[in-house]
């Protein structure tokens, strides 16, 4: 009887390619630089959709093997007899996707045979991925003080824009042997339609509809929609504690029903938020994670939609999580970052990370903006003051920049 192993992927260096700067072309223009970071983060979830699927296709075995997938990883069960064939095509992809991401960023991926429980199971994939996560920058250690030629490194920047673009209205998305690191838009050796259902994917591209006609907002167009102060920003959130809840399940099955209740949570009701009237003109989102997200647009909107999302997972916490011991991954920190003049998406994404790292190692179930950090229900007064001020501006016409507060 063949043995069972369990692979998990995982892209590493996520972090610094979406948020590193986008270079400028041979006449020293930056064009759609909000188009290729938006592409990048695309790129990412639907890369760790689309590759575990064409792995089980190449080998001719079934969807069912696929534990979970998005985020930036996935979880597959293989027979032992295919785990050689499956690394080659997973190691054709990390070459791919180190050119693409113009080496910032790569796959790693680790295995362990299903031989014993859970819990030991899981600790010896863990050991894996970690090992596979680091093998890469220990063997490379010679490089940290070389100077590198910007010749060497060359992002696929028009991917990155037409893939933001194509995927708004794309009705399948494809993966292909000769660029295993690619998504085909509507092509492809092998080709999954978008959609919910059992066999679609589900793609998270909702991006707010451009005042000028066909396309995306723009930042400023989306900065203009804001009441008081015109200017746009980034909004960045992440599950508390999410690897230690994961560490404390106690089987397979459990470990993919939970990985998959996150997702799903964070990509259906943050799709669902941004269509409402509030929003649906005024946010972006870049993506959403197993535990984390992140969407740009009119500052005040950002806020309203950070209270909103926070109000929605404490009642998923409380429904779905309540039977779960310990607080881990019952709570949820976001930041918010405002952008600077002239500064582009990229910079704000990077500073919003750096932001929502800050507020989780102060505390949790919190949330960062203007440079500090406050807790959750400090934030609903917060909001309550600032709908007031914004209802004094406008009934009874003061000065937006008066300090009539002692």
């Amino acid at each position: 009887m063949s043995v069972q192993i369990f692979l998990q992927g995982k892209l590493v260096g996520i972090e610094k390619f979406a948020g590193s700067e986008v270079r400028p072309d041979a006449e020293g223009n930056v064009p759609g630089e909000a188009e290729t970071v938006v592409g990048r983060c695309r790129w990412i979830g639907m890369l760790s959709e689309v590759l575990p699927r064409a792995v089980l296709a190449e080998l001719g075995l079934a969807r069912i093997l696929l534990g979970w997938s998005g985020g930036g990883g996935f979880f597959l069960v293989l027979p032992q007899e295919n785990l050689e064939a499956a690394c080659e095509l997973l190691d054709a992809a990390d070459r791919d996707v180190r050119r693409r991401s113009g080496g910032l960023m790569r796959l790693a991926y680790g295995w362990t045979e299903n031989l014993g429980d859970w819990l030991t199971v899981r600790k010896r994939l863990n050991e894996a991925v970690f090992r596979a996560v680091h093998t890469d920058s220990e063997t490379r250690q010679e490089d940290y003080f070389r100077a590198h030629d910007n010749g060497d490194v060359i992002e696929d920047a028009v991917y990155f824009r037409e893939l933001s673009e194509s995927l708004r209205e794309a009705k399948s998305v494809g993966w292909d042997s000769e660029a295993p690191g690619r998504v085909a838009v509507g092509g492809g050796k092998h080709q999954w339609p978008v959609g919910s259902g059992e066999d679609g994917i589900a793609v998270m591209r909702y991006a707010a509809p451009s005042g000028q006609g066909s396309g995306a907002a723009s930042p400023e167009e989306m900065a203009a929609e804001s009441e008081g102060l015109k200017s746009w920003g980034v909004l960045r959130g992440d599950v508390d504690g999410f690897a230690p809840r994961m560490r404390r399940v106690q089987s397979v099955e459990d470990y993919v029903q939970l990985s998959v209740l996150y997702r799903q949570f964070l990509a259906g009701e943050l799709e669902i938020q941004c269509s409402l009237a509030d929003y649906w003109r005024r946010v972006t989102v870049l993506y959403t994670g197993g535990d984390d997200f992140a969407v740009y647009g009119a500052w005040d909107a950002l806020l309203g939609l950070g209270r909103e999302m926070q109000r929605l997972f404490q009642r998923f916490s409380e429904v779905h999580l309540q039977e779960l011991p310990g607080p881990e991954g019952k709570t949820i920190t976001m930041a918010l970052e405002l952008a600077g003049e002239g500064e582009g998406l990229a910079a704000v994404y990077a500073r919003a990370g750096r932001s929502l790292e800050i507020a989780k190692n102060a505390d949790r179930d919190c949330v960062r903006f203007f440079g500090a950090t406050v807790e959750w229900r400090q934030m609903q007064h917060t909001g309550q003051l600032k709908d007031i001020l914004l209802r004094m501006v406008r009934e009874f016409r003061m000065s937006a920049t008066r300090s009539w507060m002692n």
